[in-house]
């Protein structure tokens, strides 16, 4: 088995909702399949080129809830920088550029 990369949350600013036990196992599952270097694709992720290169939004219905949870995969992490719940079609223009400025910071370190 190859190595696992850690998570790493790019900001102390992500709250991460109280979920269930079934909801944790529902979003950690897809989050551990990332570790191992394996891919997701539709439905349960899709790329997030607004955002940047490696930029994807992982969709998980939990509790009648849809969340996102935005990552990027680097050759050493997965970086989560956005955790919210989606209410429209299309991700919000604050969440877009949220992310972009927080991956800039990450980036300069």
């Amino acid at each position: 088995m190859g190595s696992i990369k850690p998570v790493v949350f790019l900001s102390e600013e992500i709250k991460v909702p109280p979920w269930s036990a079934r909801a944790l196992l529902k979003i950690a599952s897809p989050i551990r399949r990332l570790q191992q270097g394996k891919t997701l694709s539709m439905p349960e992720s899709r790329p997030m080129p607004d955002i940047g290169l490696r930029c994807h939004e992982l969709r998980i219905r939990a509790e009648k809830i849809t969340w996102r949870v935005i990552y990027r995969i680097d050759k050493d992490a997965i970086v989560i920088v956005e955790v919210f719940k989606k209410k429209t079609a299309k991700t919000p223009q604050n969440v877009i550029a949220t992310c972009k400025k927080r991956l800039a910071r990450y980036d300069r370190t």
